[in-house]
């Protein structure tokens, strides 16, 4: 009996969705571990701050003052940078999930089409088994008859 090219969909239509299933979870964990950078990045700046602020009514130089302006410059660069990339990976992210929900979506549906051509042939089989019964039901009476 010949292979139903719906069978072969169905395979392919899985692997595309396991493929972006593997996809979506790279980008969660991308996305993931760009929101630790940038906590920790927040983290650090605040610390810093708290360490200058400890040491406020102490003299400090005006070139340490301005180094520390300068180095909280650096860590808010540091900081926009990484929103960036938190915000490029959640749109990644986005994408990806996206994809695979439609990916499911086709898989879904090419085994529906499957079960709906099985439940026909199985109709199917079983109408010819009962057409086949009542002929020789009647074959059987119109015998007894003669």
């Amino acid at each position: 009996m010949k292979a139903d090219p719906l069978e072969k969909a169905l395979v392919l239509a899985q692997e595309a969705e396991e493929q972006a299933s593997l996809q979506l979870k790279t980008a969660q964990f991308e996305w993931q571990k760009q929101q630790e950078q940038l906590g920790a990045l927040q983290q650090y700046r605040l610390d810093y701050m708290k360490q200058m602020e400890s040491q406020q009514g102490k003299s400090i130089s005006a070139s340490g003052y301005h180094q520390f302006h300068q180095f909280v410059k650096q860590i808010d660069e540091a900081i926009a940078r990484q929103l960036e990339a938190v915000s490029e990976t959640h749109s990644m992210k986005q994408h990806r999930q996206t994809h695979w929900l439609t990916c499911q979506q086709k898989h879904q549906a090419v085994g529906i089409l499957l079960n709906n051509k099985a439940k026909k042939a199985q109709q199917q089989a079983m109408r010819l088994e009962q057409k086949m019964t009542d002929e020789f039901a009647m074959q059987q009476f119109y015998r007894k008859s003669l």
